[in-house]
């Protein structure tokens, strides 16, 4: 978990922005349409934004060539795509999910889950081609001006219930401003182009096509984590895999060329060493304890409570969702300015406050409550917080626990629990934790993929997700000296 709180501003900022209705010409199609903002407005929202989403995400450094490789290729589509006149920009972002998305004017983000699914240079371009083919015929723009966009500030997806949504600034999973569906049109559009640049640059786009087929397959094996954030954001990867080979042969028969580039070996080769799956050091969960290696503290997470783990923050909640409880990290120096700031925004009314220390670590703990009203009852709502503020190596490091005044007494212990017992970490086992890797081998004769994780002493239960990852099955035959993905500490 990198904590900040600059993502908070920057949302309200983009909140605030004036949209200013206006008849623009689509720059793929040639057509007028109905745009909430002008050419300039959209650079400068993803500019805006462009911070908020690396602070709630995180950005991965660990890969330069991978990275450079992306903005080369990209800036490369961008001079040859029908918005050539805007300044692209690329980023890798620190998440397992499977997920590429771009952000208005020109803002590309590709999450190392993505990465670390693709099995070729080709792949990762045709969806490259893909998500600049929204920006391009400016569908982020549209959706958003059809959604009015101010209306979306709260960000969606809290694991507690919706009586909670006042704390919807704490709650930044959902992302649900990144990730509008776009509608069929619109993803047959992107594919179009993505098929169009893709090709334009010597790569063969039926690729693209082949990573939709991998999605399909992920969409049905449930066992594998269910269905991933690309396949809620990009839908039916099965109907426009038939699609995405068509126009791929119409581009390629139109350019006639004999030489399209697919690279898997470069490919797999820039990707070794790429974190997989989720990183202990950014914070994970064992025996009931939050451990964090890289800000050595910890502390107890309730008994059967579900647990999610962002850069912003960490939220915890029981499975009825009556209750939930905030980790993250205030801005502010002293303990008090914190208290005054948070509850401040928070709009609370203190009931209880004192000066404490946890485990010899000054701190604040304090009782308030919120009082609003439903629009369509009329009926008077009240829920109330405990805050723990602690004052942690020149952090304020801060705890909320939210329930309802019904079921507040019922969870006050709970929440206590958690936030007095918070404590340095130093158990060496939990600190020198690591995170798990791609590693790429080498088949070193002709056989079976099960064969070869065989001879890699790769644990049976990661035959079939490594299989998957690959896009092999595990029966397939696979020739010596062919490079495969496997994952290690």
């Amino acid at each position: 978990m990198k904590l900040s709180n600059e993502s908070f501003r920057l949302f309200l900022i983009f909140g605030l922005i004036v949209l200013i209705p206006s008849c623009a010409v689509n720059p793929v199609t040639g057509k007028k349409q109905l745009m909430l903002m002008t050419e300039q407005q959209e650079v400068a929202l993803g500019a805006q934004y462009h911070p908020s989403v690396l602070s709630t995400f995180g950005e991965y450094n660990d890969s330069p060539e991978l990275s450079g490789f992306i903005t080369e290729k990209g800036t490369e589509i961008g001079k040859i795509s029908h918005r050539s006149n805007l300044d692209y920009h690329f980023k890798i972002l620190d998440s397992p999910v499977i997920n590429a998305f771009a952000v208005p004017g020109g803002y590309v983000y590709f999450t190392r889950g993505i990465l670390a699914q693709f099995n070729n240079e080709a792949e990762l371009i045709g969806v490259l081609g893909h998500e600049i083919g929204h920006i391009t015929a400016r569908h982020s723009v549209s959706q958003q001006s059809k959604q009015q966009l101010g209306q979306l500030l709260l960000m969606g997806g809290m694991i507690a219930s919706e009586k909670f949504r006042e704390f919807g600034m704490y709650a930044m999973q959902g992302m649900e401003l990144l990730f509008l569906k776009f509608s069929r049109d619109n993803e047959r559009e992107a594919d179009r182009l993505g098929v169009e640049y893709t090709s334009k640059i010597g790569y063969d786009a039926n690729e693209m096509a082949n990573f939709f087929d991998v999605l399909n397959k992920m969409q049905m094996e449930s066992e594998h984590g269910g269905v991933p954030t690309f396949m809620s954001t990009h839908p039916d990867p099965g109907e426009r895999y038939k699609a995405v080979k068509l126009k791929s042969k119409v581009w390629q028969d139109s350019l006639q060329r004999t030489d399209w580039v697919v690279n898997s070996d470069s490919y797999l080769r820039m990707i070794d060493g790429l974190v997989y799956g989720e990183d202990p050091r950014q914070g994970f969960v064992e025996n009931d304890f939050f451990y964090h290696p890289g800000m050595k503290f910890k502390y107890p997470v309730p008994g059967n409570w579900q647990v999610q783990n962002s850069p912003i923050q960490v939220q915890m909640a029981p499975k009825d969702g009556n209750a939930l409880m905030i980790f993250t990290q205030a801005p502010q120096k002293t303990l008090e300015e914190a208290g005054q700031k948070t509850l401040q925004d928070l709009n609370l009314t203190v009931l209880d406050s004192k000066r404490t220390s946890v485990n010899g670590f000054p701190a604040i703990a304090a009782i308030s409550q919120q009082v609003s009203q439903n629009q369509q009852t009329g009926e008077q709502l009240v829920i109330k917080v405990m805050s723990y503020l602690i004052d942690y190596n020149n952090m304020i490091l801060v705890f909320h626990g939210v329930a309802s005044d019904s079921n507040f007494n019922t969870y006050y212990r709970t929440f206590e629990y958690t936030m007095s017992n918070f404590d340095k970490l130093t158990d060496p086992a939990k600190l020198n934790v690591q995170a798990q890797r791609i590693k790429i081998v080498e088949a070193h004769k002709t056989t079976t993929l099960a064969e070869i994780f065989n001879s890699y002493r790769i644990q049976e239960s990661m035959l079939e997700e490594l299989a998957l990852l690959n896009n092999i099955e595990l029966n397939e035959r696979i020739e010596k000296g062919k490079l495969i993905k496997v994952v290690s500490n």
